[in-house]
């Protein structure tokens, strides 16, 4: 994938007023899949989806950055399986159920936790249990939305 790419897509979504949250690239037989995940504070909506993928379609087909070989554009927002890696993954899920894996001294002392995200700012997030407790971003090794059909205190 080429840095003039990422920087189109990248611009192009921006100007609608979402993120970039994720672009791949992959073969597909004779042809390519550019997959593009965008997501934005107050999630993203079917109109937010159709907006970016016209706008995307026209700016890609206006240039060549994608080269002669045919493409299939897919258009998604970010999905609760993508893990939490930056302050504005945790700002947009508050209130959510997540799982938490920190880190120990070792792999072998790895944990886990489980709670609701809570406030959050550029540092690190609280996450609501029991108790409530507060971890550093350094911290966390991974952290994935759970998803909850029958949430109890919805």
């Amino acid at each position: 994938m080429t840095d003039s790419l990422e920087t189109l897509v990248e611009s192009t979504v921006t100007s609608l007023g979402l993120d970039l949250e994720a672009l791949d690239l992959t073969p597909a037989g004779n042809k390519r899949v550019l997959r593009i995940a965008v997501d934005r504070d107050g999630g993203v909506g079917i109109d937010h989806i159709t907006d970016a993928t016209r706008a995307l379609s026209e700016v890609l087909d206006s240039s060549d950055v994608m080269g002669e070989q045919p493409y299939t554009l897919e258009v998604t927002s970010r999905g609760v399986d993508r893990p939490l890696t930056l302050p504005r993954h945790w700002r947009r899920n508050e209130g959510r159920l997540v799982r938490l894996r920190l880190a120990g001294d070792d792999v072998v002392d790895e944990t886990s936790v489980d709670g609701r995200i809570g406030a959050s700012d550029d540092t690190g997030v609280e996450i609501v249990g029991r108790s409530t407790t507060r971890y550093a971003y350094t911290d966390i090794t991974s952290a994935l939305v759970q998803v909850e059909l029958n949430r109890k205190d919805a």
